[in-house]
């Protein structure tokens, strides 16, 4: 009992130190003067009903952007915002191809005509009605990458920063719909952003796409998380130059193939593939590695630059991305393939150390065996 009222009396007296020691600090923060004029320091307060009234609107508004246009003493969170990122504000540039749009009075005329045929035509009717429907999902995915897929793919680069990391101040809609799929028989596809195993990707994909007849590309791919010396740069994974009419198996191959290697420890990263249009044939002389090329250092590569230079001949059409993060296989890359040290990122917990066997074990607890065992489930006799 006397434990207990001596605690109850240390408790209060804590609490009245904290209450005194707020109060105080209030009371000395509403003396400090302020470092400026406040906002409508020179309105007097108490005469209210002699203050100038603004009686309309448009005249409020007016003295409104007057006070808003002069400069302040305090940081606005415009001021933070700059001081942080000074590319904030800055107007980004399209820099893809044009987007050749209906009118919109065409495109109801035609919305109209799909309505009414539709209400017209008996056997939609009774489907709907007796809910025997199908979709044509296809038909779905084609109206979507004509319509509004374009700003969906453009809204999920500028959420992974793939604009920010490959383009700076610069951006594209990607018009033409890329289809990448890693091996004939599996399910690995490549979308916006969806996660793969480097198992998965350890050979060159499968890549199509529609273009017309006598068009030339170039397909890119590019990680600009992996670079292991400078966060600014890239790792080209993929580079084919000069594909003729979208098939990509005829392009002249610039940079072979290297498979994702994403370091243990340092999460997923992010591998793009970009389409440029060509103008015409590009003499890719420069851009060319020697095959097979397992050097980081002639894989380092900055994406702006390389469009900085062709800017004149190549602009970007369509753009689609993998997320990725270590598997065993990466190790197997890194010793086999680019003949280099793993670096690991991470604790790799060692396993526990048990001091050798003896045959007669002296005053060892009953479990002493289980150290030892190999850990395979015990049959008991039975073979």
């Amino acid at each position: 009992m006397a434990l207990r009222l001596q605690f109850d009396r240390v408790s209060r007296k804590l609490l009245e130190f904290n209450a005194r020691t707020f109060v105080t600090t209030a009371f000395l923060c509403r003396r400090k003067p302020p470092l400026g004029p406040m906002p409508n320091e020179d309105i007097d307060v108490r005469n209210i009903d002699e203050v100038e009234k603004y009686r309309t609107y448009n005249r409020y508004f007016k003295h409104a952007q007057a006070a808003m246009k002069k400069p302040v003493w305090w940081n606005t969170f415009r001021g933070y915002t700059e001081k942080e990122d000074p590319e904030h504000g800055v107007q980004h540039v399209n820099i893809g191809l044009p987007r050749h749009r209906l009118s919109r009075s065409r495109e109801l005329r035609e919305r109209i005509q799909i309505l009414k045929k539709n209400k017209e035509d008996v056997e939609l009717e009774r489907s709907c009605r007796l809910r025997k429907f199908k979709i044509n999902l296809d038909q779905v995915q084609e109206t979507w990458e004509k319509s509004a897929g374009p700003f969906h793919i453009k809204r999920l680069a500028e959420h992974y920063g793939v604009y920010r990391d490959l383009f700076p101040t610069a951006f594209f809609l990607p018009h033409i719909p890329l289809r990448i799929c890693y091996g004939q028989e599996s399910d690995a596809h490549v979308h916006y952003g969806n996660p793969l195993t480097p198992t998965e990707a350890a050979s060159a994909p499968v890549v199509s796409f529609n273009a017309d007849e006598g068009s030339l590309w170039t397909l890119l791919l590019t990680c600009p998380d992996e670079h292991l010396l400078d966060n600014e740069a890239e790792y080209l994974h993929w580079l084919v130059g000069n594909i003729p009419s979208g098939a990509v198996q005829s392009g002249e191959e610039l940079c072979h193939y290297l498979p994702p290697f994403p370091a243990r420890g340092t999460g997923f990263h992010r591998y793009i593939f970009i389409l440029f249009q060509q103008d015409g044939p590009i003499d890719f002389q420069k851009e060319s590695r020697p095959s097979p090329c397992h050097s980081l250092a002639r894989r380092t590569f900055k994406t702006v630059d390389f469009y900085r230079k062709h800017q004149d001949s190549v602009t970007p059409a369509s753009l689609a991305f993998f997320q990725c993060q270590w598997d065993p296989t990466v190790t197997s890359t890194f010793h086999n393939i680019l003949d280099m040290a793993e670096p690991v990122f991470e604790f790799i917990r060692p396993p526990v150390y048990h001091p050798p066997q003896v045959k007669f074990p002296h005053r060892q607890p009953l479990r002493y065996l289980d150290r030892y065992r190999d850990g395979k489930e015990q049959t008991y006799g039975i073979y």
